[in-house]
């Protein structure tokens, strides 16, 4: 875990009266709240590990009692990665800090003495021999250089245009290390310069780190348009007489009505296609009110779905279900409305909140008669439980990889700890499957596995023969 140690300065001389950023006092409150609060808490501090964990948690907390507030994230870090779950998460809240105070946070970070001019003179002098990976490659208002690193087979990604506020130019971005012809990350630096080691596909010119960015290499986004289009938020093709492609990168619930309409508008294409491939590929989910349209289409059998724990404490109630859902139907925020008085009136228990229950369609549609849905390790949370309810399909074959295995617990608390710079995220409920298939940092195992060397995977099962 790389902290981050800096001078405290303007920011916490100006916000101390108003709260309190001691690091101490912050690493007692989030063990408290998560050990409280945290669904999963039970299922990972064991009776075989309870001891092991308590001096972890003690040795940490003395770290904590003499650190400064910037160094605080990474002690947090460090005692959640225990829990190894997805769904959890301590970090900064960037709409608490100004641009001056953000600069002067990341100022002491990891530079190179790499420039633009310097960079792009190497490139040109080097055309002939240099790795694929090595250029300028861009995501958004970001730009990195990749050039070989000092370390062998490893290289550097620095950045060479940013948002010059939380990132500045020369500061080291990402390292990446080859093994043969297949890169994967050695570190990824966030938004908060936090390391993370997303999983990655390198698809010709493309960078796919997940949730961290699709980066394009400069010579690709010069051939295709000066102004290239963001990705969508969902998206349908057809690709021959056959066979139609449905793009659906998320289930935020904010996406739902979009999707919907999609799928509406093309329901005589969808009638009319007996090969339906449908890529989720980096989809890390959001609401599974997103794919109810979608439903009848893979429909072959009856569709079970396991219902869910909820840890009803005050805290969980408070901060998760009495939150406000601006994207929320009427019926939905009356469902909601429900579900709070039912938490309350069961305070203190694991409450069975939501029941199993099956869906049964009256009737089975013809077309599409085949459907082939593509899934990575990116691919998580309501993304997964759209996998759960499609492979019970006779229509349905998975491709791709292992999914993410973040689908056992779920539905999020946010919130601020006592220092309103750092937020909080840890989920509260737990899926009944997980007790008899669990897929924590499993993941769901794809029933046609797509070999690495596999760049186009629609064209892959398009082609798949059984």
């Amino acid at each position: 875990m790389k902290y981050l140690f800096l001078i405290v300065g303007v920011f916490f001389t100006i916000k101390a009266s108003a709260q309190n950023c001691n690091c101490g006092d912050n690493f007692k409150y989030l063990t408290d709240r998560i050990s409280k609060n945290y669904v999963g808490y039970a299922d990972k501090v064991t009776p075989s590990n309870s001891q092991k964990f308590a001096k972890f948690t003690d040795s940490l907390q003395q770290v904590a009692n003499k650190a400064n507030p910037y160094k605080c994230i990474g002690i947090c870090r460090e005692w959640l990665d225990f829990f190894k779950d997805q769904h959890i998460e301590f970090g900064m809240d960037f709409n608490e800090l100004n641009s001056g105070t953000v600069r002067s946070f990341f100022s002491n970070e990891e530079k190179t003495t790499w420039t633009d001019s310097s960079f792009k003179s190497y490139l040109v002098k080097n055309k002939a021999t240099l790795d694929p990976v090595e250029g300028i490659w861009s995501y958004g208002i970001y730009e990195v250089g990749i050039v070989k690193d000092i370390k062998p087979d490893q290289f550097m990604a620095f950045v060479l245009k940013a948002d010059s506020v939380r990132w500045m130019p020369q500061q080291v971005k990402f390292r990446l290390m080859k093994n043969g012809n297949q890169y994967e990350p050695v570190y990824f630096s966030g938004g908060d310069h936090s390391e993370q080691y997303p999983t990655l596909i390198k698809d010709a010119d493309t960078l796919n780190f997940g949730m961290f960015g699709k980066w394009i290499k400069e010579e690709k986004k010069i051939q295709t348009s000066k102004s290239t289009a963001p990705d969508l938020v969902a998206s349908f093709k057809v690709l021959d007489d056959t066979t139609a492609l449905l793009t659906l990168p998320s289930f935020n619930s904010k996406y739902k009505l979009v999707i919907d309409s999609l799928i509406t508008h093309n329901k005589n294409n969808l009638s009319h296609t007996k090969h339906l491939i449908v890529d989720v590929r980096d989809n890390p989910g959001g609401s599974t009110h997103c794919f109810e349209k979608l439903i009848p289409y893979l429909y072959t059998d009856p569709i079970h779905i396991d219902g869910a724990l909820v840890l009803a404490t005050a805290d969980n109630i408070r901060d998760c279900y009495e939150r406000n859902f601006p994207y929320a139907s009427a019926a939905s925020k009356r469902t909601i409305k429900r579900n709070n008085k039912k938490l309350w009136a069961h305070e203190g228990e694991l409450y069975q909140l939501y029941k199993s229950n099956t869906i049964k369609q009256s009737k089975i549609l013809k077309n599409p008669s085949q459907i082939s849905i593509l899934m990575n390790g990116n691919t998580a949370s309501s993304g997964e439980l759209f996998i759960l309810r499609a492979e019970q399909s006779k229509k349905v074959t998975l491709f791709g990889q292992n999914t993410a295995g973040c689908a056992d617990y779920g539905e999020i608390v946010m919130m601020h700890p006592l220092c309103k710079v750092y937020i909080l995220i840890y989920p509260v409920a737990k899926s009944l499957l997980s007790i008899k298939r669990p897929l924590d940092n499993i993941g769901i195992t794809p029933q046609v596995k797509i070999p690495a060397n596999v760049t186009n995977w629609i064209d892959f099962v398009k082609n798949y023969k059984k």
